[in-house]
């Protein structure tokens, strides 16, 4: 793991942390791709129940490196390129079948907001600004992103979002959907709430998450057979009957996503 992003675990939540202060936190290709594998790992790891995303410093993320762009970006093929380790890393967010929370701080900006609107909730606190910059780029966002910010937004502010490149203060953006929580301490949130959902049945967040991402992109995306699979596995499952005892008990069930 390069010393750009680091990684901590305790009590089933994992902490990633994108670690380039200095120039915001901005993201180059190499974190794209690491960030895929970090995630990937994490689907593997039973001990990790839920994780946040944030950023050291000041910022969650101000986006992509764009100093990078002239080396790495000159082309349509090497932006497709580009987009191909960009999507890699948000589905890699987006389908671990586990609860991921943004924590943000000041700027999430761009590829920063890509990351974002990955994950399946963004607490920030009121030195956000969020915005897609993308037209004052002449970049075409993602088709995945896109379809994450539609269902987030809705039509009309998604296109004002990508239309105007405008950046928006904390409230606003809670307003437009972008954020759903805007609080004095965001980390301190942030972990509580993930503590909180950590303690809930693997199984049951999985099949939520993966059936309520498939249905929000549109007809057709969700693989209903797959599904299925995911609600009969549940009510199969020991966590099921655990649920059922600890309720039963009156006392907190120890799930363990089997």
């Amino acid at each position: 793991m390069s010393q750009e992003i680091t990684v901590t675990e305790h009590d089933g939540i994992a902490r990633v942390s994108l670690n380039r202060p200095a120039i915001r936190n901005a993201v180059t290709l190499a974190m794209w791709r690491e960030l895929a594998t970090i995630f990937s790992r994490f689907a593997q790891d039973k001990a990790v129940r839920a994780v946040i995303l944030t950023g050291a410093g000041k910022n969650f993320s101000v986006g992509a490196d764009i100093s990078e762009f002239d080396s790495i970006r000159v082309n349509k093929r090497q932006s497709a390129d580009y987009e191909v380790a960009v999507d890699q890393c948000s589905n890699a967010i987006a389908e671990l079948r586990k609860p991921v929370i943004a924590a943000i701080s000041g700027y999430c900006l761009g590829g920063g907001c890509h990351l974002a609107l990955a994950c399946d909730f963004r607490f920030a606190d009121r030195s956000a600004v969020v915005g897609i910059p993308s037209a004052k780029l002449s970049i075409v966002y993602g088709v995945r992103s896109v379809q994450r910010l539609l269902a987030l937004a809705g039509i009309a502010n998604a296109k004002r979002i990508l239309y105007s490149g405008d950046r928006y203060e904390a409230s606003q953006a809670r307003s437009m959907g972008l954020l759903d929580e805007v609080v004095d301490h965001v980390e301190i949130a942030a972990e509580q709430f993930a503590a909180k959902l950590a303690s809930n049945a693997p199984l049951s967040i999985a099949g939520a998450k993966f059936m309520l991402n498939g249905l929000s992109t549109g007809s057709g995306a969700l693989d209903l057979a797959l599904a299925q699979q995911m609600i009969d596995a549940a009510s199969d499952s020991e966590d099921f009957k655990e649920g059922r005892r600890a309720f039963a008990e009156k006392r907190p069930p120890l799930f363990r996503g089997e």
